[in-house]
């Protein structure tokens, strides 16, 4: 059995794409194809990223976590 992976506000984006490949579906959808070729994609967090984009986090960390289910 392995535990299911949860994301939160400070997760980096770069870090989701990578452990969930799935996730780019959802990071595309709140914040545009724009963010995979943004340097930023590294150190960002869903937070930082919610904030830019005027979204809020909750929704995007809620449809991440539920891809991992």
């Amino acid at each position: 059995m392995t535990a299911t992976k949860k994301f939160n506000k400070d997760t980096v984006i770069g870090d989701i794409v990578k452990s969930s490949p799935e996730a780019k579906k959802v990071i595309e959808k709140y914040f545009g194809n724009g963010c995979f070729t943004c340097p930023g994609i590294k150190v960002e967090s869903i937070s930082f990223g919610a904030m830019m984009h005027n979204v809020d986090p909750q929704k995007i960390i809620d449809e991440l976590n539920a891809l991992e289910e």
